[in-house]
């Protein structure tokens, strides 16, 4: 009587799947829209900082740009960027430094750095992102 009762318990599994993925679609969705949503916020943030002079235009200079353990944005950026030949396994990102001359103990201090900086500041992040698409 069990295995009856499995069987049965698949069928309406089998049945409620298309309505599953089409749910994980409409979720998918809502989540590439809210991302879309943070970034022109974030954007539009900066813009307003910009124009109230907490934020210079084109801020990439000051202590938040300086490099990590002689590491510079643009350096981290290119090393980040690299990662997706390898899936964006993070395992790697040691031998992608190393490509560019970065030692496993300053990228270990790079990568701490521009991650506390890139979170704390958004100029820094606007950067990054410029860096990261122009990699």
């Amino acid at each position: 009587m069990g295995m009856f009762k499995q069987l049965k318990d698949a069928k309406k599994m089998v049945e409620a799947a298309p309505g599953l993925v089409d749910q994980s679609m409409q979720m998918a969705n809502q989540a590439q829209q809210m991302a879309a949503a943070q970034q022109a916020a974030a954007q539009q943030q900066i813009a307003q900082q910009q124009a109230a002079g907490q934020v210079p235009a084109g801020a990439a200079a000051g202590p938040d740009f300086e490099p990590i353990a002689g590491v510079s944005l643009q350096q981290f950026a290119e090393v980040s960027k690299g990662l997706a030949a390898h899936g964006y396994d993070q395992s790697k990102a040691v031998e992608v430094a190393a490509s560019k001359g970065i030692s496993p103990e300053r990228w270990q201090q790079a990568l701490d750095g521009w991650n506390a900086r890139v979170t704390a500041n958004p100029a820094v992040a606007q950067q990054f992102n410029l860096h990261y698409q122009g990699a």
